[in-house]
C-alpha cells in the first residue's frame, strides 16, 4: 500500500507524572493511531490518513502544530499547543541527503499545553503541561537503538537523544543524534559533528564532542508498554517505551559545568541486539 515505507508522528503531552502520547501513522500494513499512557498502550486501525493545511487527519482525529482533537473508542478530548520550539536545523544534518533506513525529525522540543483528554472515565488535564513532537519515516526502525526524550526538569531544559545501529550500503555504523535546549541556547552532539560515543548502555550514556561532554544516568523502574514498530514497511515489530524513567543529565563545556539536572519523567526506549520481537501481519 505504501511502497514498503512507513511514516509516523509522535505527539507527546506531559504534566508532572501524567503523560499521554499519540502516534498517528501509515505503513504497508495500514493506517493506525497508537496511544501510550503511563498505564497502558493501545492501537486503533483506520482505512485512511490524509495530510492537508489543517494537519493530519485520521478518522475523526486531527493532529496539527496548533493542537490535537481526539475521537477514539473510549478516548476523547482536545489539547491546544502554544508556540512550537523547533531546532535551528534538521537533526539529521548532512545525513538527510543520503538514503537511510529511517529518517528522524524533531518538530518541537517543548511547547505549552492547555486542554484535557478523557480515557474511559478518567480525566487527564494538561493545563500548564509541556508537549513534544517528532516524526519518523523510512522502511524500518534500527535493529538496535536507544532513544530518550525529556522536557520536564526543575529548570527550562529539553533533551532528545538517539543512538542506533545504522546500515549504510554493505557497511554499518553506530549513529548518534542529540539536541539539548537550555538557557536559550541549543547544544547539538551528533555523528556528523564528530561525537564520540563513550557509553551507550541501558543505564549510562556518555558522549564527548569538541570540548562538550554529556553524561546521562538512567533508572528504568518499569519495563515499559508495548508499541508496534516498522519492519520492512509493516508495523510488525514490538518495542517497549517507558513513560517515567528517572534520569540525571550532566552537560559540561570544557571544565565548566553547564548544568546538572534530574527528572523522574523521561520517555525512554532501549532495544539491544536480537531483542526485538515480531507480530505476524499479513
Amino acid at each position: 500500500m505504501w511502497n514498503n515505507k512507513f511514516e509516523g508522528w509522535y505527539f507527546k503531552h506531559q504534566k508532572d507524572d501524567d503523560v499521554i502520547a499519540f502516534i498517528p501513522g501509515k505503513a504497508k500494513s495500514g493506517v493506525f493511531v497508537q496511544v501510550l499512557s503511563k498505564k497502558s498502550s493501545m492501537q486503533y486501525d483506520f482505512p485512511e490518513l490524509t495530510v492537508d493545511k489543517e494537519g493530519i487527519h485520521v478518522g475523526s482525529c486531527l493532529f496539527s502544530e496548533h493542537g490535537c482533537r481526539i475521537e477514539l473508542p473510549g478516548i476523547q478530548g482536545e489539547i491546544n499547543y502554544g508556540p512550537l520550539t523547533p531546532l535551528e536545523s534538521d537533526i539529521m544534518g548532512l545525513f538527510r541527503y543520503l538514503p537511510m533506513q529511517c529518517r528522524h525529525g524533531v518538530i518541537s522540543m517543548a511547547h505549552s499545553l492547555t486542554g484535557s483528554i478523557r480515557i474511559e472515565r478518567e480525566e487527564h488535564s494538561f493545563d500548564g503541561g509541556t508537549g513534544y513532537i517528532e516524526k519518523d519515516s523510512g522502511v524500518s526502525f534500527p535493529r538496535s537503538y536507544l532513544w530518550l526524550h525529556c522536557n520536564n526538569f526543575p529548570e527550562q531544559c529539553a533533551i532528545m537523544l538517539s543512538i542506533a545501529h545504522i546500515p549504510f550500503g554493505v557497511m554499518h555504523f553506530t549513529g548518534c543524534i542529540c539536541a539539548i535546549m537550555y538557557g536559550g541556547k541549543e547544544y547539538r552532539l551528533a555523528t556528523y559533528k564528530g561525537v564520540k560515543i563513550k557509553s551507550a548502555e541501558e543505564h549510562h550514556i556518555q558522549l564527548e564532542q569538541k570540548g562538550l561532554s554529556l553524561d546521562i544516568m538512567v533508572n528504568t523502574h518499569q519495563e515499559g508498554h508495548p508499541l508496534r514498530s516498522p519492519v520492512g514497511g509493516k508495523m510488525s515489530g514490538i518495542i517497549r517505551e517507558g513513560c517515567n524513567a528517572q534520569i540525571r543529565v550532566i552537560l559540561c563545556n570544557g571544565k565548566k559545568r553547564v548544568f546538572d539536572l534530574s527528572s523522574d519523567h523521561a520517555m525512554f526506549e532501549y532495544v539491544p541486539e536480537r531483542e526485538q520481537t515480531y507480530l505476524q501481519i499479513f
